[in-house]
């Protein structure tokens, strides 16, 4: 069974440590540094990834709130002062992966960088964050499923319940099957690098990152039918009845993008289209 002890891990004075900020600031630190060791592995230059960082974080911030700003306007309607209150709570991670991408897009324009290879190197370092930033859902007993009587249900205080399960106590961890999931495609992912780095596979620019977002999303779907607070189109929380899920859409919308994009590296035996390059820029 797990217990959340509470968001904060210490206060001195008017200064909180919340545990979830915590593990974002490990998580951008651990991604910083493996993502420029596997800059340097791919032959780009490792201080492309330090001069991107800055960027590419506030544009996934930006990108994570408006996302759900967007599908949750109507809870902004008496105060629209609160969309930027970020501390609040209310982000989600399809809307970093668009902010993300529109800023690697972009960066890799301006310094004139192949955009697959640089995004090759930032998934395996997207995926371990995503795995270790899932806990501060737990520290928040937040983001979890239905009830469940499993023997690693997770404990969720009366206050954090949405009222039609204010009577349970127990609930699916969503955030450790997520976490799980990513561990698993951060190995993968680190595996089919060395294989591609030594030649033993054959692994074109932007194969990586259409194989995280083919896996991510796989599981992403599952675990999503578990939550009982997913952003809904045509429906509400916490089943989206007579909706649909946003997050499962999204999922699907992304496995087809991979899958089209390994069929044209390996089925078609082309290069991905690069977004990063000008069109007046050699190829």
């Amino acid at each position: 069974m797990f217990t959340s002890p509470g968001p904060e891990l210490f206060q001195l004075g008017p200064f909180v440590l919340r545990w979830y900020g915590l593990l974002i600031a490990v998580a951008v630190l651990i991604g910083l540094n493996l993502s420029s060791w596997l800059a340097r592995e791919r032959g780009l230059d490792a201080n492309l990834i330090s001069d991107l960082l800055p960027i590419l974080v506030l544009a996934a911030v930006i990108g994570a709130r408006t996302y759900y700003v967007a599908f949750e306007w109507s809870s902004y309607q008496r105060s629209w002062w609160d969309v930027f209150a970020i501390w609040k709570g209310g982000i989600a991670i399809h809307g970093a992966l668009l902010g993300g991408s529109l800023a690697v897009i972009l960066f890799c324009r301006w310094r004139r960088v192949p955009f697959w290879d640089v995004l090759d190197v930032l998934v395996p370092s997207v995926v371990l964050g995503q795995a270790i930033g899932r806990w501060g859902n737990f520290f928040n007993s937040e983001a979890f499923g239905v009830p469940t009587d499993l023997p690693w249900k997770l404990f969720i205080p009366e206050g954090n319940r949405p009222g039609v399960f204010k009577t349970s106590e127990y609930f699916h961890p969503t955030f450790l099957y997520e976490s799980l999931w990513n561990i698993g495609i951060f190995v993968l992912l680190m595996v089919l690098f060395r294989l591609g780095r030594e030649r033993k596979i054959s692994l074109p620019s932007g194969a990586l990152s259409c194989v995280y977002l083919l896996s991510y999303s796989l599981g992403r779907i599952w675990i999503e039918g578990l939550r009982i607070d997913p952003l809904c189109l045509g429906g509400q929380p916490p089943f989206c009845d007579g909706g649909l899920r946003i997050a499962q859409l999204m999922s699907l919308s992304l496995m087809a993008i991979a899958g089209f994009g390994l069929f044209w590296l390996y089925g078609r035996k082309s290069p991905l289209p690069d977004p990063g390059l000008k069109q007046a820029d050699p190829s």
